[in-house]
């Protein structure tokens, strides 16, 4: 059972993105029925569980919620002008860096200097392997590849600080996971009908495709459900780590269900990237 705990989590997230792909629509469509998806399944267990959430427990992770629909809205975009193969390791791979950072920079973690060391390790084996999946190679019939290739970069950076401050904030509490996952939801829909009504996307709350995406969001609640469970049942750095392999999951199922075209070389660089991205996922938690 401990196991299955551990492996569900890389299911659910790995799925996340290739299933609202798969479904398609604008990255407005997709990110309304992935937060309506996870906040109907988050308000059923909340009648279920009934956990304790105070005010301010309510109030900071709906925050940090709402950090995540930045992270999330823009892998959406990513997704549509580069790819999977591109866009899921690069996005792993800088969420990875920026929560290690922000743990020793802001939490205190890495007190001795071996854990220093390896740390470091562990975030130059992520540059590296975020490097190897970047690396593309101009086709003939591919004119303005390069212009568009490097604006969907820097805006995937950008918006990645909103994962990684999703993440940091909840560490403050010391909440259980089911008390922060309802707050967390709400501020997620409550982000994205902002964004909806400021981009004057209005029009996606009467779109099928809209309401199909739900489906993105009974996925992550899965991977976001189990991943609280494993971490009880197995710790924080096993079920980290292992819910790291929803990178290698993501990339590879978008790629075969989205049909990319990679060169060979691409290919070779793509999967030695992915190895040092959940290398250095080991590395930066157990370490």
């Amino acid at each position: 059972m401990n196991i299955l705990l551990m492996i569900l989590p890389a299911i659910g997230w790995g799925l996340l993105s290739p299933v609202v792909a798969k479904i398609g629509g604008k990255p407005a469509n997709q990110i309304f029925g992935t937060t309506f998806g996870a906040l109907t399944t988050a308000l059923i267990l909340t009648v279920f569980y009934h956990p304790h959430i105070s005010t301010a427990t309510f109030l900071i992770a709906a925050f940090a919620g709402a950090f995540w629909v930045i992270g999330q809205v823009g892998q959406f975009i990513s997704l549509k002008n580069i790819g999977f193969s591109t866009t899921m390791p690069v996005s792993t791979g800088f969420q990875l860096i920026g929560t290690s950072l922000v743990g020793v920079v802001v939490f205190g973690e890495c007190s001795s200097s071996t854990q220093k060391v390896l740390g470091a390790i562990g975030v130059l084996t992520l540059i590296v392997g975020i490097w190897l999946t970047s690396v593309t190679e101009q086709l003939p019939n591919q004119k303005g590849h390069d212009k568009k290739w490097f604006g969907t970069m820097i805006m995937l950076v950008f918006t990645t600080l909103g994962y990684i401050i999703y993440m940091a904030i909840p560490r403050t509490l010391n909440s259980s996971g089911l008390a922060i996952f309802l707050p967390e939801s709400v501020g997620m829909f409550a982000a994205v009908i902002i964004y909806v009504i400021v981009t004057k996307q209005s029009a996606i709350f009467k779109e099928r495709t809209s309401w199909l995406n739900i489906a993105g969001g009974l996925v992550y609640a899965l991977g976001a459900i189990t991943y609280i469970l494993s971490v009880n049942a197995n710790g924080v750095n096993s079920a980290f780590v292992v819910s790291q392999l929803a990178v290698v999951i993501s990339t590879l199922l978008g790629m075969v269900w989205m049909h990319e075209y990679k060169t060979p070389r691409e290919l070779v660089f793509t999967f030695c990237g992915l190895v040092l991205i959940v290398t250095g996922a080991v590395i930066t938690t157990v370490f």
